[in-house]
């Protein structure tokens, strides 16, 4: 230990106690749920009883967010459901011109999100996220422009993410997901060798006191029905690829209901204890197809397939066939 580390301690404190510290550092910002429609001032104003003044001072000191990514424009439009963010400190817009954009149009945006970064704000987490990034992208252009959550992929899962450009369309895909959405496809690394190449699962899900998700019983009301199929596309004596599509968006699915037949995904420290051959967990979204529920507008939204994913399959046997399901993508 550090022989200044008491001392430092003493000093940040400056005759505070830990729980104190804790506790003021903790107020370094203030989160409300929006509860209805509205201009940001206006919501500030009547709704969170801010002064005009106080208002118009955290506004133009940058000290509001709305799920992470900052805003300052008084009329900027609040959607029910955006996570107000008020900080002690001044958040900047970034420049974002290395985004890893796969598509975008006057509804939709799609990105290759890497793995590691959160889909939006977390309890611990505010700003370092797609979502975040997307708006300082989308804003860059227009000020009044921002982008709504659609869908969400965990932190440690790479691939297609998509953002909604208007709130209607937000709402079709939040409200008729299942015929808006014809396909979810992942590619996951698994531990072993599968007893059945292809399979249609059907189970169901729950979580846990501890936000962990397990298989249920389809008797206990509580739980959701989950709907999963794989293939496998590459294996050897230590892993399998597989294709895998999912026909429910239950939390943790594929990695719940793969380890569940006795082969986790590779890299996953909530699930099992799989070996973690490249740092990550080998999950990626690879192709999302969705249709504009105004236009008609079909989109088939891809993402290649990581490359440290096939060097661990390197010496693995491989059909024709999946050989050219793996390089289309």
């Amino acid at each position: 230990m550090n022989k200044n580390y008491k001392e430092n301690i003493k000093n940040r404190f400056k005759g505070k106690s830990l729980e104190e510290y804790q506790a003021k550092k903790e107020l370094d910002i203030k989160e409300y749920k929006v509860e209805e429609n509205s201009e940001l001032l206006k919501y500030l104003i009547e709704k969170l009883h801010f002064s005009r003044n106080t208002a118009k001072s955290l506004l133009s000191h940058k000290l509001i967010s709305i799920d992470g990514a900052p805003v300052s424009q008084f009329d900027f439009k609040l959607s029910k459901g955006d996570s107000l963010i008020i900080s002690k400190k001044p958040i900047r817009r970034k420049a974002r011109k290395d985004l890893p954009i796969i598509f975008e149009d006057k509804d939709i945006i799609a990105i290759n999100k890497p793995y590691g970064l959160l889909s939006v704000a977390s309890d611990k987490e505010k700003s370092s996220t797609a979502y975040r990034m997307v708006m300082d992208y989308v804003q860059a252009k227009d000020k009044h422009n921002r982008v709504f959550v659609v869908h969400r992929l965990d932190k440690e899962t790479s691939g297609v993410l998509i953002f909604a450009k208007n709130e209607k369309i937000k709402e079709e895909f939040q409200n008729d997901r299942n015929n808006l959405v014809t396909k979810r496809g992942y590619y996951a690394v698994v531990e072993g060798v599968m007893d059945k190449k292809e399979m249609h699962i059907e189970n169901y899900l729950k979580m846990n006191s501890l936000n962990l998700m397990y298989v249920s019983s389809s008797k206990d009301k509580n739980a959701q029905k989950c709907i999963t199929e794989y293939k496998v596309l590459k294996e050897n004596d230590k892993y399998s690829l597989l294709d895998v599509n999912i026909f429910t968006g239950r939390k943790n699915q594929i990695r719940v209901t793969l380890g569940s037949l006795g082969h986790f995904v590779l890299g996953d420290d909530k699930y099992g204890e799989p070996e973690n051959p490249i740092g990550r967990l080998c999950l990626h979204a690879y192709e999302l197809d969705i249709k504009n529920p105004f236009t008609g507008k079909l989109y088939k939204l891809s993402s290649k397939i990581p490359e440290e994913f096939e060097k661990l399959l390197k010496s693995g046997n491989i059909s024709k066939s999946a050989n050219r399901n793996i390089r289309k993508k």
